[in-house]
């Protein structure tokens, strides 16, 4: 019963105020009067717990966001709630938490001190002794001194109608501190009174060398002493020990009954956010966070210690006085006590909810305004002020029942010791002075001094007042402009200003520009480039910046400029000032009212009886009239372009006088200003929307101008592309952002620097795989990076290194925490459930996590964010992916119609409109998004380790039933049936049984079945049959009621990012690794499917990590998990053409799946014969139909995985030239084929069948290949007209298509291409369809048939511009290349090409694709080598020549190294042209590379007619004609026998070519080039076609004797 009394006396809030609070203040009797006084005898200890400030500073500097505040409370309250449950139990009442100290008191009768002190002494031997067993946490060294004084003691209440403060005094405060002073670690020191007082038959003492204080040894009772009765009976005077029924209780107030008055009263004494977080109900610690912070430590000390009753008035006015001043810049005092014989207030700006700009101006000006104030109040001598800025620990410290909020950091220790060893000045550490943008001559550096605690406090600075003056000479522009470091990125921003200068010097009218930008965007950077621009013959420039000081100062701004305009700006002494002033302004102004400037200027001419009678609006008056002459005659000699820096401080009197100096003189104003905090003076806003001015709204730079500004910063030629993404979008493209995020990775030492070196060199490993740096855009190599070229560096990551989970610089978290704590409590808990989320998350998710929300009020409130760029709403994954490709790009805002509204009554319904219309853009909007990592990772550290956790949860069962494929494509996991093999998943669905029973109910028309017989009945027609029945399939696809095409595109890409991408961080925030593994894997699996290998490997990395952690799991789960992570490895080495590692990997998979590949040829050959027999029961049951029962769901994973291995390895091999390795490559095919007879798959058979038919057309076997693709077709005959049948049927007719193009059937290619494509249309799947049209394109292009080519480069395009493809555009522009080379006639420009080339080579997955760079790179080579512009050809075929080793049997590959090879052929006829010495050799070497390229089976027979016409080229070149004839022969007779029309016109043109005695000029090439016609007038016949195909390169042969 009583157990549950005192859980729900825990609820009550007054029991959660109490515990803030000493029982003195909760049972306490006190005169409302302030300040009261209370007189009592007591005992008092002081305990001081050394080694928390330190281990503040090492969470506060750590790497990692999982280290944050909450370890931090843990440990912390740990030790300091040990010590507070002894001293409650010993009777103790807690008085005050002083950061990692405690004051506590025992309240008792002056006769009863001598036992207490005996209580209290027993009580301090017992702390000590927590402390010597427990072993230190966190490399925690905990050292603990208590001091101990007995006597009078008095406390002071004091403070305003809103707070409540008290502080105790009197001689045995200041006994007990010097006693602890005294003490040395695990000492009990008793203070001269206390040892007079104390019983001392008890103690044994050690006296102190000069001190009456002496140091407890141990308690020494007699004999017969019972310390239980004596604590009883001692305890019996204590007021408020628990005892009777509530003996078990450590404190009292834990039972206190619900008393509005009470409540009332003792809420005064605590700070108002705490009052929140209990009305809110949250837990206590809510609030415990690392926070960058402002700490003031205000000290008055009095000119006599007199007693409570004297210095309280003063402690009062002061009191009043600061919290006045601090309400007003949103600080709070956290702590008042007496400190060495002074009173202390510990202040603090910026606690949670509380945050605000501009912080640290605030707290200076706090500290001089209260400096001021203290310093006149009657009996205060002396007043110290220190203020410090960084990282502390803010948050609740202490045990349940009682408790304080407080700060702890080295920052709160300095701000302390510089109050005191700097005494009657306002002092600030160098944070504070940096980040105050206050001039440098507001402050003074004072001498470095030792002081106690503190290793190194950095310079010092004294705060000199914040009353600006014209300090002339001072106010010029801060930053410098370096000749080395261009300005990045605006480009646009300095056109507008060169366009306006231009319109202002041709005409005699006023130009006003402005750039507005939020901090960091680089405004001061435009300006000083602007003053360079500006400079000129004809004209001055004056270039000022002002401070958020110069606001309040009263045309402060017009001073400057004036002071410029008259040359006082270089005068040394107010004498000389004063004789430039006369002579300037003699003829305009009579000599009596001279006096006017002098308190401007800082001058002194004589007061005239007319000026002292003067009014100061008339003064003004007379002034501004004066400056308007002195303009006016100025202008006439030489314009004046007057530069502004921070606008938004102009005062609002500079503001007026220049809204009428723009009407009235020819003036050009430039100015940059951050958004107007309120709305802008009449004056201001006149200004804006003048006619004359353009006010430019500034955007983000492009992430290619961050990575520009990285690689300058750091010196180096690159960084890793992980780095670059990292450095991109956590920026923001805001250049204070970046430059934050790297001095943070500098301070962890994360980035290490290294040589660079060559790909050549490089020897390929896993790790070194990606060796991708990004680079620097081309224009930025015309600045010096400060080394020579062989000394080049590149930058790269430590190892280990997770970018994602750093936490963010303390700069940046303010920002954010400036921006949360602006928002509403309700807005703040979105906020922070979104970070949960992610960067990225879905409404539908956020709604699911939002507690007690309703939908329109999350709308509601996600609108307000969008508005407020805390969030980016996008309707879909391709909008977000274009979105964060490029950054807003600057604009101009026309205040003259737009952004200045007029201040009426409609104001209220045009913002209500504005955020309904938002509202509705939110609804329609699926995906949001952070607008700032930094935002979502601060928000993210704000919540407790056990919340996080159930959030994570909660995330992780929502979106686990949305983690499989799409609906188009049949939803399930991106590694086949793997949550079947593993059974990890939350939620399972066994989608094949719902397949099944669909399959079931499929049909198959009697046309299928006529087929089937007509098929095999009539070989010779088959060709026809094939497409006819494609024909049939897509007129039922388009005809069919049933569900066959789906209503939307594949939104697999999309599913990635949102939800498995989102799902393996919760888990591993979750710490379950098992299921974090197999969402990474599902990651990269699905990577692959969308071609991005970069990422893919990111993610095995991932992967890879959980798996050493899982290694000692042996489950067959694991197993599987391994199996998968080896296959995909191999697939990803596969795609990067690293043929090596790949095998090693699928060899290991299939280790790990019970399937091991033969590595000796007695086990190849024993194996084949096995495999052999398996194949052929495979068939035979097959053609007899007989149905064994499909294998388990955990089996077909395993052959799902195995049949990947087998596919892979078969093609592998096949690029071997050694003559065994065919038979490793036989094998490797047969098992694909059984692996998937064994599956009883229709997709994974036909794919099998197909692939075995391609093997055995490759080697050449045309009865086997013919067989293999009858069968797949036979099985495709009996499949149902279900959308994953038709899928297949697609599968069929666009491998099939691939297939005859390899082999040069280039009809059937057409046909073939042309009904896949018309399918995969259909199906929507943009992913299989780009596929189909390059290759389509390819087919069409070797035919000739240009018309068909264009309509199918269009449509490629428009794929590409829809679907944001990259791969799919890099082709387009590689035929379009092609269509220039050699068709004759230009779709593209050459430009166009070429400008995609640089723009995209860095792309990761163009990069990490073998083959398409390859061919781009070597289509740009050979443009330049038929120009013989040989520089600009090195530079191309040097990039390709480092993509040459990524040999993959794929017919991209095969056309990349065709090109590549036939630029190196026409390098060769340059060499032999030249009589190169090693030309010969080079001849040799690229004869034998050509004819090795034609007889390894990976190259289809396609290829050979354009390397047998090389090999001719080679060969006439070499002087082989009888060779050079067979080559020529022979690739004319594949031409025919394929139908390549346009080789087969290229190599007649060099057959006749060559065998003539014609000569060819030098710059034919370019004559052919300069009248390539557009396909524009081929196509509307301005053009004949076959003086197009004439338009062909004639390769050089006249170089040497004709052997002919």
């Amino acid at each position: 019963m009583n157990t549950r009394r005192e859980l729900e006396s825990q609820d009550r809030a007054i029991v959660k105020i109490a515990a803030h609070l000493p029982d003195l203040i909760v049972y306490g009797d006190f005169s409302p009067e302030r300040p009261s006084v209370d007189n009592f005898d007591g005992v008092l200890m002081f305990v001081d717990i050394s080694g928390f400030t330190a281990m503040t500073e090492k969470f506060s500097t750590a790497m990692y966001m999982d280290r944050g505040a909450e370890q931090l409370v843990e440990i912390l309250n740990h030790y300091i709630s040990a010590i507070v449950e002894k001293v409650l139990i010993f009777g103790g009442d807690i008085l005050k938490f002083a950061g990692d100290a405690l004051l506590a008191l025992w309240k008792v009768e002056r006769k009863q001190l001598k036992n207490i002190i005996t209580v209290v002494i027993k009580c301090s031997l017992e702390i000590h002794g927590l402390f010597e067993t427990q072993e230190s946490e966190e490399g925690l060294d905990i050292r603990v001194k208590i001091g101990l004084a007995a006597g009078h003691i008095s406390m002071l209440v004091f403070g305003d109608e809103t707070r409540n403060y008290f502080l105790v005094i009197g001689q045995a405060v200041d006994d007990v501190r010097l006693a602890q002073n005294m003490a040395q670690v695990n000492d009990v020191i008793l203070s001269p009174n206390c040892w007079q007082l104390c019983d001392r038959s008890m103690i044994e003492i050690e006296r102190i060398p000069d001190q009456r204080a002496v140091k407890v040894i141990f308690l020494k009772p007699p004999p017969s002493f019972n310390f239980d009765e004596f604590f009883t009976k001692c305890m019996a005077f204590m007021d408020y020990y628990p005892s009777g029924d509530h003996r078990n209780l450590l404190r009292l107030a834990c039972m206190l009954e619900s008393d509005p008055d009470l409540e009332l009263s003792l809420q005064k004494y605590v700070m108002e956010s705490i009052l929140k977080q209990i009305d809110d109900k949250q837990l206590r610690g809510y609030l415990s966070e690392l926070r960058p912070v402002t700490v003031m430590f205000v000290n008055l000390m009095f000119k006599d210690q007199d007693k409570a009753e004297v210095i309280g008035s003063a402690i009062q006015d002061a009191c009043v006085h600061i919290n006045s001043v601090l309400r007003v810049f949103q600080g709070q005092i956290n702590k008042v006590f007496m400190f060495d014989k002074g009173c202390s207030f510990l202040c603090v700006f910026g606690f949670p909810g509380e945050k605000a700009p501009d912080e640290v101006t605030h707290a200076l000006e706090s500290a001089v305004d209260i400096f001021d104030f203290c310093s006149q109040v009657h009996k205060i001598r002396t007043v110290s002020i220190g203020v410090t800025s960084g990282i502390v620990f803010c948050g609740i410290v202490g045990h349940s029942v009682r408790h304080e909020y407080t700060v702890i950091g080295q920052k709160v220790n300095i701000a302390a010791r510089m109050m005191m060893y700097y005494p009657g000045i306002v002092t600030c550490d160098s944070v504070t002075y940096n980040g105050s943008n206050l001039p440098a001559y507001f402050f003074k550096e004072l001498p470095k001094k030792v002081m106690k605690g503190v290793a190194d406090s950095g310079p010092v600075y004294q705060c000199l007042g914040l009353n600006e003056k014209v300090m002339f000479g001072m106010a010029y522009l801060i930053c410098n402009r370096n000749e080395r470091y261009p300005l990045l990125g605006r480009e646009e921003e300095i056109k507008y200003f060169m366009c306006t200068m231009k319109k202002f010097l041709m005409s005699n009218c006023s130009q006003v520009l402005m750039y507005e930008g939020i901090a960091g965007y680089g405004k001061s950077q435009i300006l000083v480039e602007i003053e360079y621009l500006a400079q000129g013959e004809n004209h001055r420039t004056i270039a000022i910046v002002l401070t958020k000081i110069s606001f309040n100062q009263n045309f402060y701004t017009i001073q400057i400029l004036m002071a410029n305009v008259l040359g006082l700006d270089t005068c040394k002494h107010y004498k000389e000032r004063q004789t430039n002033l006369q002579s300037k302004v003699k003829s305009l102004l009579d000599e009596k009212f001279h006096c006017l400037l002098n308190d401007i200027f800082h001058v002194q001419f004589p007061i005239s009886r007319e000026v002292s009678k003067m009014s100061t609006m008339r003064k003004q008056k007379q002034l501004e009239a004066l400056f308007m002459k002195i303009l006016e005659q100025t202008v006439k000699e030489e314009r004046i372009i007057f530069i502004i820096d921070e606008g938004q401080f102009i005062d609002s009197a500079s503001w007026t006088f220049m809204e009428k100096l723009i009407r009235s003189v020819p003036i050009f104003i430039v100015m940059s200003l951050s958004p107007f905090a309120n709305t802008p003076c009449a004056a201001a806003s006149a200004i804006m929307k003048n006619r004359n001015t353009t006010y430019v709204t500034l955007g983000p730079v492009q992430p290619k101008d961050i990575l520009n500004k990285v690689c300058l910063d750091l010196s180096v030629r690159g960084i890793p592309k992980e780095l670059d993404t990292y450095l991109a979008e956590g920026s923001c493209g805001i250049p204070f952002y970046c430059e934050e995020l790297l001095k943070n990775l500098d301070h962890h030492r994360v980035l290490v620097f290294q040589a660079m070196e060559s790909e050549e060199k490089t020897n390929v490993t896993w790790n070194n795989l990606f060796k991708n740096f990004a680079k620097p855009t081309e224009d930025l190599k015309t600045f010096t990076f400060g080394v020579e070229e062989e000394n080049e560096e590149v930058c790269n990551l430590a190892s280990g290194v997770r970018l994602k989970n750093l936490s963010p610089p303390a700069s940046l978290k303010e920002i954010s925490l400036v921006q949360l704590d602006s928002m509403s409590l309700s807005h703040q808990m979105l906020v922070r459930c979104a970070a949960i989320i992610g960067l990225t998350f879905t409404t539908e998710l956020l709604f699911e996590i939002l507690p007690c929300w309703d939908m329109k009020m999350m709308i509601n409130a996600l609108a307000t964010l969008v508005e407020s760029n805390v969030f980016d709403c996008f309707q879909n994954g391709k909008e977000l992916r274009m979105a964060l490709e490029k950054n807003a790009a600057s604009f101009e805002a026309n205040y003259r119609s737009l952004s200045l509204k007029p201040l009426i009554e409609g104001m209220d319904h045009g913002e209500e409109e504005e955020l309904r219309e938002l509202e509705s853009e939110v609804i329609q909007c699926h995906i949001i998004r952070f607008c700032s990592p930094v935002m979502q990772k601060t928000a993210y550290e704000l919540w407790l380790k056990d919340q996080k956790k159930a959030m994570h949860l909660k995330c992780a069962r929502f979106l686990e039933e949305n983690a499989h494929r799409c609906d188009p494509c049949r939803s399930g996991d991106f590694v086949p049936f793997h949550h079947f093999a593993v059974d990890i998943r939350l939620n399972t669905l066994d989608l094949d049984t719902i397949r099944k029973m669909v399959k079931s109910h499929g049909f198959r028309s009697k046309l299928f079945s006529f087929l089937i017989k007509t098929f095999f009945r009539f070989p010779e027609k088959i060709r026809e049959k094939i497409l006819s029945f494609f024909d049939i399939i897509i007129t039922k696809m388009r005809t069919s009621e049933d569900d066959v095409i789906p209503l939307e595109s594949c939104q697999c890409e999309e599913i990635l990012e949102i939800v498995i991408m989102p799902l393996a961080h919760h888990f591993l925030a979750l710490g379950e690794n098992n299921k974090a593994l197999y969402y990474f894997l599902e990651l990269v699996s699905a990577y692959l499917v969308l071609g991005d290998n970069y990422m893919a490997y990111l993610y095995l990395n991932e992967g890879e990590r959980l798996l050493k952690i899982l290694k000692k799991d042996k489950s067959w789960s694991k197993t599987f998990e391994w199996a998968t992570f080896f296959t995909l490895k191999g697939q990803v080495c596969f795609n990067m053409g690293q043929m090596v590692l790949a095998k090693k990997m699928l060899r290991k998979a299939l280790k790990f799946l019970n399937r091991i590949f033969p590595y000796n040829l007695i086990s190849l050959f024993l194996q084949t014969r096995v495999e052999k027999n398996r194949h052929f029961h495979y068939v035979n049951q097959n053609q007899q139909a007989q149905e064994s029962s499909p294998p388990g769901k955990k089996r077909l994973a395993q052959l799902y995985q195995q049949t990947t291995c087998f596919s892979l390895l078969w093609q592998i091999y096949s690029l071997n030239f050694f003559f065994h390795y065919k038979y490793y490559c036989h094998l490797a095919a047969l098992m694909q084929v059984n692996t998937a007879l064994e599956t009883q798959d229709d997709f994974q058979i036909i794919k099998a069948y197909l692939d075995y038919s391609l093997y055995q057309h490759l080697a050449g076997y045309e009865d086997v290949w013919f067989k293999y693709e009858v069968m797949a077709m036979k099985q495709i005959f009996n499949l149902p007209l279900k959308r994953e049948s038709v899928e297949i049927m697609t599968y069929v007719a666009d491998r099939l298509g691939y297939i005859k193009l390899l082999m040069g059937h280039l009809d059937l290619a057409i046909d073939l291409g042309s009904r896949a494509h018309k399918m995969w249309s259909l199906l929507r799947n943009p992913n299989k369809h780009y596929l189909v049209l390059c290759w389509l394109c390819k087919s069409l292009f070797l035919k000739n048939r240009y018309k068909q080519l264009i309509q199918v480069l269009g449509w490629l395009w428009d794929l590409s511009v829809a679907e944001e493809h990259i791969f799919s555009r890099a082709f387009f522009y590689f035929i379009c290349l092609d269509v220039m080379l050699y068709a004759g006639f230009v779709y593209r420009p050459f430009e166009e090409c070429l400008q995609f080339i640089h723009q995209n080579e860095d792309n990761r997955i163009l990069k990490f694709q073998s083959g398409m760079l390859l061919g781009l790179y070597s289509c740009i080579a050979i443009w330049y080598a038929r120009l013989q512009e040989w520089n600009s050809f090195h530079v191309f075929s040097n990039r390709a020549k480092n993509l040459v080793s990524r040999r993959t049997p794929t017919a991209l590959y095969c056309i990349s190294i065709s090109r590549y090879m036939e630029g190196q052929v026409l390098y060769l006829q340059k060499q032999i042209e030249e009589q190169s010495e090693n030309a010969q050799d080079s001849g040799v070497d690229l004869l034998k590379n050509l004819e090795y390229l034609v007889a390894q089976n990976t190259t289809g027979p396609v290829f050979y007619p354009r390397l047998y016409h090389l090999m001719a080229y080679v060969c006439i070149l070499m002087g082989e004609g009888q060779n050079c004839d067979l080559f020529l022969n022979t690739a004319l007779q594949l031409c025919e026998t394929q139908g390549n029309v346009l080789e087969k016109c290229w190599l007649n043109m060099s057959k006749e070519w060559w065998y003539s005695n014609s000569e060819l000029t030098e710059d034919q090439w370019l004559q052919t080039l300069l009248n390539l016609p557009s396909w524009e007038k081929v196509a509307s016949g301005k053009v004949n076609m076959q003086d197009v195909q004439k338009n062909k390169f004639l390769m050089k042969v006249n170089i040497l004797d004709n052997p002919f």
